[in-house]
């Protein structure tokens, strides 16, 4: 099955449906990068008329998140996927169209490799920067994500 973003903001729609109504949609998506943006709006907005954090989060996760879902289907193995961490920086109030670029895709093959190989969990952290339509960083989000091969049934 060829990997789109209209596929997986189908799959958001029902799977986390949260995002979707939030606006979170994932723009581009390859092995090493993903794009993922997020508008303000009233429905995501906080009360100091920017966007609010956890809206960010989404977005942010998002983009780290859908590259991993990728390289474990590639891979052939049933492996489970969880966030185990996570921190953020804010430099700037969240107003506008919002884009989260994440490019650490590199990082998850090697991680995917160690776990197959070893049969151990790994781990490995990735970087989501949001930045808005005047090219500004907004928030800075780090996530800490773990890979296992899951038990046999």
């Amino acid at each position: 099955m060829t990997v789109s973003p209209r596929k997986f903001n189908t799959f958001s729609f029902f799977k986390l449906p949260a995002a979707w109504w939030c606006g979170v949609r994932l723009k581009y998506i390859d092995n090493k990068k993903a794009i993922v943006t997020v508008r303000h709006r009233w429905i995501n907005q906080n009360p100091f008329k920017s966007m609010f954090w956890a809206v960010q989060g989404m977005a942010a996760e998002y983009a780290t998140g859908a590259m991993v879902t990728v390289q474990i289907r590639t891979s052939g193995k049933r492996i489970s996927m969880l966030v185990a961490n996570n921190n953020a920086n804010f430099s700037k109030k969240a107003t506008g169209k919002i884009t989260f670029t994440c490019e650490d895709g590199h990082l998850i093959k090697e991680a995917l490799d160690a776990t197959i190989a070893t049969g151990e969990g790994q781990t490995f952290w990735m970087k989501s920067v949001g930045v808005n339509e005047a090219g500004i960083t907004v928030s800075t989000f780090n996530f800490e994500w773990t890979v296992r091969l899951k038990g046999e049934r």
